[in-house]
């Protein structure tokens, strides 16, 4: 856990396979963080593209990031309502004060009524054969997907009712303190 703790600010790196730097995020708050997981929030924060385009977020958002878990899942608290953008991404680490994961293309959106879909078949398929991820890291990916989808089914984890909610109030409150 380094020596990361609840109200710390860290930056976001999300890698391709390659090695190749594909978006930053300026700022996350740790609400959360144990053995398994990290969980941070953010609120209009900057995106920065690879080809350094970058722009603001419109939402607060609530991203779990795990240990040993092949996903990350970002719950985004819209004008319509909570909706999920789940990428399909290595087990996260933490390099100083910046978040690190490898991104592998293939996403779960999760919808306000419970809806969801897959995106980005075709991106993944052209990554993968490009980038040669291999029998083993497809195997991994597939199944990563189908235990994000069983998840999300099951309505555990941060699909849990309230729980995205939760810890944006804890977020509200870290905000607060640190502005008295």
């Amino acid at each position: 856990m380094n020596n990361i703790k609840i109200g710390d600010k860290l930056k976001i790196c999300c890698y391709k396979h390659n090695g190749y730097l594909d978006r930053t995020s300026d700022e996350a708050t740790v609400v959360y963080i144990d053995h398994e997981k990290l969980i941070v929030a953010n609120d209009h924060t900057k995106l920065t593209e690879h080809n350094g385009s970058s722009h603001t977020t419109n939402e607060p958002a609530i991203l779990f990031f795990y240990k040993k878990k092949w996903f990350n899942i970002i719950g985004q608290l819209k004008n319509g309502g909570l909706f999920y953008y789940c990428n399909i991404a290595t087990p996260y680490i933490i390099d100083g004060y910046t978040i690190k994961y490898i991104d592998y293309d293939l996403d779960l959106r999760v919808y306000p009524d419970g809806g969801y879909k897959v995106l980005d078949r075709n991106e993944y398929r052209y990554h993968k054969k490009i980038m040669k991820y291999g029998i083993e890291l497809d195997y991994i990916i597939e199944n990563s997907l189908k235990e994000l989808i069983e998840l999300k089914k099951s309505g555990l984890g941060p699909f849990q009712e309230n729980v995205v909610e939760m810890y944006y109030q804890e977020y509200q409150k870290i905000k607060n303190e640190k502005n008295c």
